[in-house]
This record gives C-alpha cells, structure tokens and sequence, in this order.
C-alpha cells in the first residue's frame, strides 16, 4: 500500500457501508474480502478504499438478490476471474490463446447467469403463489359479501 493511499480501520468501513465490524469480520472469514487488510504494526487491521467499494458491491448484490454467502463468493469469484481472463486476451496475440480465453469466460458468466436465473425463477414462483392465495382469499370475502347475515 502506498503511503498517501486511505487507510481506514474497522468502524469507519461498517459506518461507510451501512453495516458491522462483526459483518465485516464474517465477510473476511468467509473469503468474500479477499485480500487480507493491511495491519499497521502492532496496530488494528486497516482497509483501502478498494476493500470499502468492495464490501459495498457485496452488500448489495446480497441484498438485491437474496443469496447467500457461498453463493455470493461464487459470483465475485467468477468476476474476478473474467477480470483477469480479459488482461489476458489484451496481452495476447495468439489467436488460439484468445478463443480459449473467451471459451473460459463463457463458462463463467453461464454460472453466474444460473445462478440469477434460479433466484429469478424462485421470486417467480413465490410471487405465483401470492398472487393465487390472494385470490383465493378475494373469493372468500366475495362469498361472505353475498351471504346473508346471520342474526
């Protein structure tokens, strides 16, 4: 890390992001915050404004689509790989090398596209049996309007 770079301690990230030391804590155990952070000598564990954008992507992406840690790593991890797949096919000139390249990219993002497909999917079905218990329940009141009162 360079010396002017930002260097951030544990609570000012969990305040930046909207979330908790232990979250972000959880977060490093579980492999999602890659890069181990920096620990001044002696000192509490410091952040870059790379880890906090980092944790931010993560924090939504789980709120946005629901899923879980493991799932959630499956995705960056693929998008960290495609990242690298791309400087790759810049550096490269091999035309064989650049096929293989864009073959193992594909492979990643039909994963990830799986695996927004099935969240997709389940949020559709969920929605179907809402939409079917309402109208049931709709039906019900309709019958109950049509009834007569009992005394």
């Amino acid at each position: 890390m360079s010396d002017g770079e930002l260097r951030l301690r544990i609570g000012e990230v969990a305040e930046l992001t909207g979330t908790t030391p232990r979250t972000i804590r959880y977060y490093e155990e579980k492999g999602l915050l890659t890069e181990a952070p920096e620990r001044e000598s002696g000192r509490h564990r410091t952040y870059t404004a790379q880890d906090v954008d980092r944790l931010r992507e993560l924090l939504r992406l789980r709120e946005l689509l629901g899923v879980s840690l493991d799932e959630l790593k499956e995705l960056f991890e693929a998008e960290e790989t495609r990242a690298a797949l791309r400087r790759e096919f810049r550096s490269s000139e091999d035309p064989v090398r650049q096929r293989e390249i864009l073959a193992e990219s594909l492979g990643h993002l039909d994963r990830q596209l799986g695996l927004i497909r099935h969240r997709r999917d389940e949020i559709a079905k969920l929605e179907a049996e809402l939409v079917a218990r309402r109208r049931r329940v709709r039906a019900r009141q309709r019958d109950l309007d049509g009834a007569p009162s009992t005394p």
